[in-house]
């Protein structure tokens, strides 16, 4: 991928509907240099994940506290925050209720019409095209054919150094969805994902499930995530993915205040699930792979490609598209950031680093026809060999076991 440099980073942004943000950096995105230190330099996972201080390192009291809701420390009666939510016009935020967890910690529909799905609650229906007027929809596949739109979610890890490796050797980008935590925790991994090329969008600040929360608490964390990706990197990403795909128009309508476009998948890998949650074994995550790169072959994507949701969350879930990668590129024509397949040439709010259109990409013809500095269109139907089935691929799984996910994501199993 070839960046253009265009303007200077800006510091303070207004959103879209001119909301009051403090989005400030010292980060060139153009010209990142990382230390040579084990935590950048070594594959041992040992000596990547202990703590190191940098020159990014945070004011605890102006931030919210990691890994908590993106509320808590104060952050929600901070002049800043006020600002910010005070400049919304929230007579209008779709009047849709504050979903609640079951003791098991999975979202709780009990009373929910899921047949005409008012909300377009993903959770239920895997609705991505908004009910409501002036939300942004969600992008899910990627408009152009025979494309595999990698994207990988919950990073970044301190012990990703091999699978950046990995990907830089095989001249490889990919959407990396980072956790606002996990930025201000382990910077020189953000600055790595932006030096090496990656697209950059957001995951919240601590992965909560976003529907749960009330608008003051969806804002902070989208809010808060950006900012950090903003400090530490230098650009603030126009692109996010809800914590577990969990989104309906009321969360929609909160984002695209902060010009904020959602960013799901069609095929899911479960691989964050291997030899962790019940029936989901290496086996299982090798055969969702093998059957996604049978779609390649088989004219699944031949007219329109998809997007694969897969996680940078631990070794394990980055072994698997390290083994597969080979397999896939075979499969498919061409393997690529979500960005780059969706002709979204400017996906930050900065324009000091752009990314090349499809055709531009892959020195060929687009069936798009045309590139869009923001989002486009919301993305199309796979093609039409593809079944329902194949098309949600494990989908719903997510719905009941976001407490066990969350588990994984704090480390708090140890995967073999």
């Amino acid at each position: 991928m070839t960046w253009k440099i265009a303007l200077a980073s800006v510091a303070v942004f207004a959103g879209v509907n001119a909301v009051t943000t403090n989005y400030t950096s010292n980060t060139d995105p153009t010209q990142i240099t990382l230390p040579d230190i084990p935590q950048v330099t070594s594959q041992d996972p040992a000596q990547q994940c202990v703590y190191y201080n940098s020159p990014y390192s945070i004011a605890p009291n102006e931030w919210p506290t990691v890994w908590d809701i993106a509320t808590s420390n104060g952050m929600n009666t901070s002049a800043e925050f006020q600002a910010l939510y005070n400049s919304i016009d929230w007579t209008k935020v779709p009047n849709f209720p504050v979903r609640t967890l079951t003791a098991e910690g999975g979202l709780d529909m009990t009373g929910y019409d899921s047949a005409t799905d008012p909300a377009c609650w993903w959770s239920t229906s895997q609705c991505k095209s908004p009910k409501v007027e002036g939300i942004n929809a969600d992008l899910y596949a990627c408009h152009e054919p025979d494309v595999w739109g990698l994207t990988f979610d919950d990073g970044p890890n301190c012990s990703h150094n091999a699978f950046y490796d990995f990907l830089q050797e095989n001249k490889q980008k990919a959407t990396m969805f980072y956790i606002g935590s996990n930025v201000v925790n382990w910077p020189y991994g953000a600055l790595r994902g932006v030096k090496d090329g990656h697209h950059i969008a957001g995951h919240t600040w601590s992965h909560k499930m976003m529907t749960t929360l009330t608008n003051e608490e969806i804002l902070a964390e989208l809010y808060y995530t950006q900012k950090a990706i903003k400090y530490v990197t230098g650009v603030t990403p126009k692109y996010w993915r809800p914590a577990l795909g969990d989104l309906d128009d009321r969360v929609r309508w909160i984002a695209t205040q902060l010009n904020l476009t959602a960013i799901i998948w069609n095929l899911d890998t479960f691989d964050w699930a291997a030899n962790v949650q019940p029936g989901i074994t290496t086996q299982t995550v090798d055969d969702l792979y093998a059957s996604f790169i049978e779609m390649g072959k088989n004219g699944t994507f031949d007219h329109s490609g998809n997007i694969v949701l897969s996680h940078e969350i631990n070794n394990q879930t980055m072994d698997f598209f390290m083994k597969h990668y080979p397999e896939i590129k075979n499969a498919y024509s061409h393997v690529m950031d979500v960005a780059t397949c969706m002709n979204i040439t400017q996906p930050y709010i900065e324009s000091t680093v752009t990314f090349p259109t499809f055709e531009q990409a892959v020195g060929g013809s687009s069936s798009s026809g045309s590139s869009t500095s923001n989002n486009g269109s919301s993305a199309v139907t796979p093609g039409a060999a593809m079944s329902s089935t194949e098309a949600n691929a494990g989908n719903t799984l997510y719905t009941s076991k976001g407490a066990l996910f969350i588990t994984v994501l704090l480390g708090l199993l140890v995967l073999a």
